[in-house]
């Protein structure tokens, strides 16, 4: 008999990694960077051209090796892919606790 676990909605988390809030963030901003690239059918080094990065580290970031990249800097690359980004800040949470960010595709 196979034992099945249902996981969270994060599955960084569900692996223990200490920092899995961020790479749950990293991993949605990458998709959506890939998501761009691939409707304008631009290739990896048009877009690395564009976003500031060599092919080769563009090429790891979309494979899912960005845990040398900032979210800042994926911010950053989606503004140049002509993208705004908007950070909201939601209301306080009560008890206090622990807020979370989230990527939303708006």
């Amino acid at each position: 008999m196979i034992e099945i676990h249902e996981g969270s909605h994060n599955v960084y988390a569900d692996i223990g990694l200490p920092d899995a809030e961020e790479m749950l963030v990293k991993a949605q901003l990458v998709t959506k960077i890939l998501a761009i690239i691939k409707a304008r059918g631009w290739t990896q080094q048009k877009a690395a051209d564009v976003l500031g990065l060599t092919q080769p580290k563009l090429s790891k970031v979309l494979r899912g090796q960005f845990r040398g990249i900032s979210q800042a800097k994926l911010l950053d690359c989606i503004t140049r892919l002509g993208r705004d980004v908007q950070i909201v800040i939601g209301p306080d949470r009560f008890p206090i606790k622990t807020g979370h960010v989230a990527v939303v595709d708006g």
